[in-house]
């Protein structure tokens, strides 16, 4: 190995943006050989061991067990000898190694799928200093295409637009559709390309389209972005709809039972086969999947998020930003603390903390 190169965290789900670190088998310094296991990466649907592609010395290792890592993060540096130095976040040879940019431009990956996006003349844009998102928006000719792309209005009040195009998207484009209540617009997704097809549906662009629509008498959306390992995202979606005048009304599977003494905040989406019931209380954006039940007199917090199968017996209380994996069992009268996750097939027993783990096929407390 004469060369030095990246480790990155990969994208193990779709779905889930980030992955966990679960446990290191390497440290700063050490040697390693070519597929020795360097890390165990963990997302609630899969456990990964990430491997050395080349054999090296470890540089630039800094996250510690358990910490959230983005997919596509540099977990580390394999490098050629133990005195190589790993290159500081927020340098140039950190941030301006995509292939086929021009030479000196640096750029950050939400940046550079933006001008991608837009089609801009990579040429154009600043030399010798970082180019971010905001930069790119600002070069952008103003609603260059979106005359020419978007729908015109004005629209009646069963348009619905779909905000997220991938697995969960496609999830909401059938629930929509089953209900029967909205008219499915089209999908914004900020890492697709416009004019692209998701089933039968169309992409008409990224979050730079909200305001025209808006403008053009659109007043309904659904948050498709699912917020699996990383539900700030799905929270976002919700504060740009916000800002853009669009409210998010709670949708219901025609299949699904809703007892009549339940609540549902706007923004839940309840999908085929599950079940709400007696007196409980959804929370604003909550999740339920295919066949979860939630059981009478549960609480769920704003945006939490119920897998497929996920079963919570009575008076459970679910904190906000909670996961729970599929096919998990919480037992009578358990509180989960805000943004804990439930690891698939686990059993939870007791009250599990705010941030809190309980890893897949568990059971909580383990004694």
């Amino acid at each position: 190995m004469a060369e030095s190169y990246e480790v990155r965290v990969p994208l193990l789900n779709p779905n889930e943006p980030e992955a966990r670190l679960a446990s290191l088998a390497a440290a700063e310094g050490q040697r390693v050989e070519r597929g020795q296991v360097l890390c165990t990466l963990e997302t609630t649907k899969s456990t990964v061991d990430l491997e050395a592609q080349e054999g090296g010395f470890v540089a630039g290792l800094t996250a510690k067990v358990g910490a959230l890592l983005r997919a596509g993060t540099v977990l580390c540096w394999i490098a050629p000898d133990r005195g190589w130095r790993a290159p500081a976040a927020g340098s140039p040879v950190a941030e301006a190694s995509h292939a086929g940019l021009p030479d000196g431009l640096r750029i950050t990956d939400p940046a550079l799928a933006l001008a991608r996006r837009l089609s801009l003349d990579l040429g154009a844009l600043p030399m010798g200093r970082l180019v971010t998102e905001a930069d790119v928006r600002r070069l952008a000719p103003a609603n260059a295409d979106l005359e020419a792309r978007l729908p015109h209005g004005p629209f009646s009040d069963r348009a619905i637009l779909i905000y997220g195009a991938g697995g969960h998207g496609k999830s909401v484009l059938e629930l929509i559709r089953a209900e029967g209540r909205f008219d499915s617009l089209g999908f914004v997704d900020d890492g697709i390309t416009p004019g692209s097809r998701v089933m039968d549906g169309i992409v008409l662009g990224g979050e730079e389209v909200l305001a025209v629509l808006h403008e053009r008498g659109l007043r309904h959306a659904a948050n498709a972005v699912g917020g699996i390992g990383d539900v700030g995202s799905r929270v976002a979606v919700f504060e740009r709809l916000a800002q853009a005048g669009l409210d998010c009304p709670a949708l219901v599977h025609p299949s699904a039972v809703v007892e009549g003494s339940a609540r549902l905040a706007d923004g839940v989406q309840v999908f085929a086969q599950a079940y709400v019931g007696s007196q409980a209380e959804i929370g604003f954006g909550a999740i339920i999947n295919t066949a979860a039940v939630i059981s009478h007199d549960c609480r769920l917090g704003a945006c939490a998020n119920v897998s497929p199968g996920g079963l919570l017996a009575g008076g459970v209380d679910l904190g906000e930003r909670v996961l729970v994996g599929m096919g998990a069992t919480l037992n009578l009268q358990v509180r989960v603390g805000a943004g804990a996750r439930i690891g698939n097939s686990a059993v939870v027993k007791q009250d599990v903390p705010a941030g809190g783990v309980v890893r897949a096929g568990a059971v909580w407390p383990s004694a």
